[in-house]
């Protein structure tokens, strides 16, 4: 699994896997008597276990949990982002040019070992990348086999993101936004290993 699929899958995982596990019981029970957004994650193994884990938590429980949370990079509902993870790369002012262009496909990379592509449409962000197998038979490698990672967030909570200030993501900020988005699939992750879903719905139970 490539780096961006890691970070991703890990971003998702301890957002919910911590807010579901730091509750307490008798606010996930007044919680999930309302109709309100819930944040998904379906994890499927696909090794000889076949172990299927989903976790499902209110976006509302999640907003109020995260501030409690101080572990490494995830401080009070704020993911600091480590200078060497971006290369000198300035990240507000990046989005403010994706911010104020139009509509397009801003970068295509087909490479060897993986195809990128992020683009923006109709008020979303979308990145998708393509891991492909190494070998000299890569390029004959089936969909199945090789790892693809699909991202899609709306601009306004990308906005919401980096409202935080310099080298941080403010991720409660982006949650209040998110929740009033509708239903959508966030980011989908497909390995040989596993498969994973995060996705947002007002339904309390997972697919």
């Amino acid at each position: 699994m490539t780096l961006i699929s890691r970070g991703w899958l890990g971003f998702a995982g301890s957002l919910v896997l911590g807010a579901g596990a730091l509750a307490p019981a008798p606010v996930l029970a007044q919680t999930a008597g309302k109709a309100d957004q819930w944040i998904h994650v379906r994890v499927e193994n696909k090794d000889d276990s076949g172990e299927t884990v989903r976790v499902n938590v209110p976006i509302e429980m999640a907003v109020k949990v995260l501030p409690a949370i101080h572990h490494e990079n995830l401080q009070g509902g704020k993911v600091r982002i480590c200078k060497g993870d971006l290369n000198d790369v300035d990240l507000h002012t990046l989005l403010d040019a994706v911010r104020s262009a139009k509509d397009g496909e801003y970068v295509t990379v087909q490479g060897k070992q993986e195809d990128v592509r992020v683009a923006k449409n109709g008020g979303y962000l979308y990145i998708h990348v393509t891991e492909k197998k190494p070998g000299e038979k890569a390029a004959k490698a089936t969909a199945n086999k090789d790892s693809k990672v699909e991202v899609k967030v709306p601009m306004k909570v990308v906005d919401a993101l980096f409202s935080a200030g310099k080298d941080e993501l403010d991720i409660v900020a982006a949650l209040h936004v998110l929740s009033s988005s509708g239903d959508m699939e966030l980011v989908s992750v497909k390995d040989d290993e596993n498969t994973v879903r995060v996705w947002i719905d007002s339904k309390n139970v997972s697919d």
